[in-house]
């Protein structure tokens, strides 16, 4: 089917209380993998594709592709732009098809973030594209590759989250509430009593970045909660990078069958999305 609005998918999440992984593609190995675990859950998926992620993949390139592995799957999907940081990636994403933007304005004082994602939603909602916005501000790196730790006096305010929902007319909410990018420093500490007041706040799906290494039941608390869009990269990458190092170690650092290596770690992205899905409650919910 072709890509659908994000909108569609996260108002039937938070109806039904669970939460639709967004799952980042770097190349043609994850978007494969991403889709054959959607496909063998029944669940419905988003690829992100983040601006951090620009000098790795050509939009231009993949997402033709992406758009034609839509057309065959029989579980809906939406492209989103994960961090869109500047107008130019955004408008680039547009102009390539994506059906949802995540505008990040987290490092703006208040007032410059409501102008500055109030003026995408008025460009993308005049094309039929949903906007996610962030307030407050999610620890860690974007391109998941260190470890970070939450800064509570940057965590979503729950009266700032109204007035700024109401101001900017977005789609859906990313929060700070001790979730953090990459790897995580330590246990995870959600602060579920703020992540309620939002929600009740608000009353739009809220999104949780920086998934990795948060416990199941915290997931599923949280889902309960209003989350209904939960980011996952960092595991997909971990994954892909335990498997490439333990098929070489295992042939004596002499690996002669680089095919062979891409259906391996394919197939651990794959176990690795569909173990999220169950977690996210999704499954079968396509």
């Amino acid at each position: 089917m072709p890509l659908v609005n994000l909108k569609e998918l996260l108002d039937d999440a938070y109806k039904r209380k669970y939460a639709v992984g967004a799952f980042n593609v770097v190349n043609l190995d994850f978007l494969e993998a991403i889709v054959k675990a959607a496909e063998i859950k029944n669940s419905p998926v988003i690829l992100n594709i983040a601006e951090v992620h620009f000098p790795f993949v050509t939009l231009e390139n993949i997402v033709p592709s992406i758009k034609a592995v839509s057309e065959r799957a029989r579980v809906p999907m939406a492209l989103n732009l994960d961090h869109g940081l500047s107008f130019e990636a955004i408008v680039r994403a547009i102009r390539n098809g994506f059906t949802s933007i995540m505008f990040d304005g987290s490092t703006l004082n208040y007032e410059e973030n409501i102008e500055k994602t109030s003026e995408v939603v008025k460009l993308c909602h005049a094309a039929n594209i949903s906007v996610e916005a962030e307030l407050g501000a999610v620890g860690g790196e974007e391109g998941g590759g260190l470890e970070g730790d939450a800064d509570p006096s940057l965590f979503t305010d729950p009266g700032k989250a109204a007035h700024f929902v109401k101001s900017t007319q977005i789609d859906a909410l990313a929060v700070a509430i001790g979730n953090s990018h990459g790897k995580y420093k330590g246990v995870p500490n959600l602060d579920f009593t703020r992540l309620e007041q939002i929600k009740e706040a608000t009353g739009i799906p809220l999104v949780l970045h920086g998934g990795s290494g948060i416990s199941t039941s915290d997931f599923r608390k949280a889902i309960g909660l209003g989350i209904s869009k939960i980011n996952f990269f960092t595991g997909m990458s971990q994954a892909a990078l335990e498997t490439t190092t333990s098929a070489i170690a295992a042939t004596g650092q002499k690996y002669n069958d680089y095919p062979l290596l891409l259906t391996k770690v394919k197939e651990s992205i794959t176990n690795v999305v569909m173990e999220q899905m169950d977690i996210f409650l999704s499954t079968d919910k396509a």
